[in-house]
């Protein structure tokens, strides 16, 4: 994969996570302190994280495609270190009571679903598009082996 194309999916990647992250807010929210009320700057917030989210993919980046022993190990990487990246911006942050143990566990559970979802998001998306490209190179074989054929 080429560095122009890493940069569209992190893109892609950092916009869909936007929207994930909103959503996790906004259900931890209302379970852990629903009677809070927040001004305009806590729309940077999910911008913020998926900003940061986004990230660690920078450090499994590569050329060439994984065999799918390190496919697996980068992805492993990238969940630990969003993990990490993830509870250390919640533990740094004035808003999140980082104090009681339940809300850095719901964190850190929201950040696998989130991740899950983003795998599955991906894996539906690239199985589309092998669909419609299998469709495509099957209809080229038609029209050009029936070219071939009469010539």
């Amino acid at each position: 994969m080429s560095f122009k194309q890493f940069l569209i999916k992190q893109l892609s990647l950092f916009f869909m996570l936007t929207t994930l992250i909103t959503l996790a807010v906004v259900l931890l929210g209302s379970a852990f302190d629903s009677e809070a009320r927040f001004g305009y700057d806590a729309l940077l917030s999910p911008l913020t994280y998926a900003g940061c989210c986004v990230l660690p993919g920078f450090v499994t980046f590569s050329r060439r495609e994984p065999k799918p022993r390190e496919l697996l190990l980068r992805r492993a990487l990238r969940f630990v270190l969003t993990e990490a990246v993830v509870l250390f911006l919640a533990w740094r942050s004035p808003v999140v009571d980082s104090s009681r143990p339940i809300v850095m566990l719901t964190i850190a559970g929201s950040v696998l679903v989130i991740f899950l979802l983003v795998l599955l998001i991906d894996w539906l998306t690239n199985t589309a598009e092998a669909k419609k490209t299998n469709a495509e190179l099957l209809e080229f074989q038609r029209l050009h082996g029936a070219d071939s054929a009469s010539a």
